[in-house]
């Protein structure tokens, strides 16, 4: 085994059913006494229950929260918190709440207790991202690590079953970056590879019968492991894409990683054999780009850009957005290959090596 450095930067995680419950004697050890509770605008019922399960020590809801986290809704939940004394916040949602409340932590540094309904995975990641002028933008910082993260699966048998699928694929797109991150590590190569596995067995399962509350804890643990490597490790060209067309688009975040996922790793594929040859055991196939395909084909998930609104003619921008910035990825960025893989994801076309002059061969 070749030398390396693990470095845990993990929450405390509280996990099961009816652990939501628990959630006012987790602010009460924060030493906290006015949490401000953050929701979308279609989550705000949700969001008054937890107010309300807190009593006293609910400063109240701003349920404004939406995709990509703008930095006008950012600004504006950051003046909530200081105008109303909140002196900590519960994340109640999915990426977007949960993003919301990084950003607010940024600024802050007020704690977070993030209670996550959907599998995006963000809630074990110092990472955050904001959207300015069209342009989304990431960054670390260990303020905005949650302190706590309650996972109760009864919160999410509820979650709609296309979303359900959606934000599973999502996740096991951070595993499957993972595995062949220059920063990587066996133990979060192990991480990466159960937490695949365990979403791959869950969400048909769910999908048959959304009220599985086996399927639905699988899931969560599932994703609390690829979230919890998205937390150590970079990511690579699949993210990097997921943010250009995402922020830049305006495109439903879980949506497009579950169609570019698949064409990012056909891309890797030739540079990361190792990495591939994980994800295809954990998926129990021997060919991972084209059965994630099809398995989000199977379960009823969009496989095109244009299905999810995608526009052709913002193709162009979006590979020279890609290759504008450098960063770590096992096969360079060559903008020649990626605007011919764009095009296949906008298609729905099958997963295939583009070679930089634009020769394709199937992986």
């Amino acid at each position: 085994m070749n030398p390396f450095t693990f470095e845990a930067h993990i929450p405390r995680v509280v996990f099961g059913p009816s652990t939501l419950r628990r959630l006012p004697e987790e602010i009460e050890r924060l030493g906290a006494v006015r949490a401000l509770v953050l929701s979308t605008p279609e989550q705000a019922a949700l969001a008054r229950s937890v107010a309300e399960l807190l009593g006293k020590r609910s400063a109240g809801v701003f349920a404004r929260a939406v995709m990509h986290v703008p930095i006008e809704t950012a600004r504006e939940a950051r003046e909530e918190a200081r105008r109303l004394g909140a002196d900590c916040a519960v994340a109640i949602g999915g990426g977007s709440t949960t993003g919301l409340g990084k950003a607010i932590a940024l600024d802050s540094g007020l704690p977070i207790v993030a209670i996550p309904t959907t599998y995006a995975g963000s809630e074990m990641t110092p990472i955050y991202g904001l959207t300015e002028g069209g342009v989304k933008k990431t960054g670390g910082d260990p303020r905005v690590l949650p302190r706590t993260v309650i996972y109760d699966p009864e919160l999410t048998l509820t979650l709609p079953v296309g979303l359900s699928v959606t934000s599973g694929l999502n996740a096991i797109a951070h595993a499957a970056e993972g595995l062949y991150a220059h920063d990587g590590n066996p133990i979060v190569s192990l991480m990466a590879e159960e937490g695949i596995r365990l979403l791959a067995r869950a969400l048909p399962a769910l999908h048959r019968t959304p009220q599985h509350l086996q399927a639905r804890s699988d899931a969560l643990a599932g994703a609390w492991l690829c979230g919890t490597v998205l937390g150590h490790v970079s990511m690579g060209l699949h993210h990097k894409l997921c943010h250009t067309l995402g922020g830049s688009f305006d495109l439903p975040h879980a949506e497009v990683h579950t169609v570019v996922l698949p064409h990012a790793l056909a891309y890797n594929a030739p540079q990361a054999p190792e990495a591939l040859a994980r994800i295809a055991r954990a998926l129990g196939t021997d060919d991972a780009p084209a059965a994630l395909q099809a398995f989000a084909r199977g379960l009823g998930a969009p496989t095109s850009l244009r299905e999810i609104g995608m526009p052709e003619d913002g193709l162009d921008r979006a590979a020279d957005l890609a290759v504008a910035a450098p960063y770590p990825n096992p096969r360079p960025l060559d903008r020649v290959a990626l605007r011919a893989l764009l095009q296949r994801a906008w298609e729905g076309a099958s997963p295939v090596a583009v070679s930089p002059r634009g020769a394709r061969r199937h992986t």
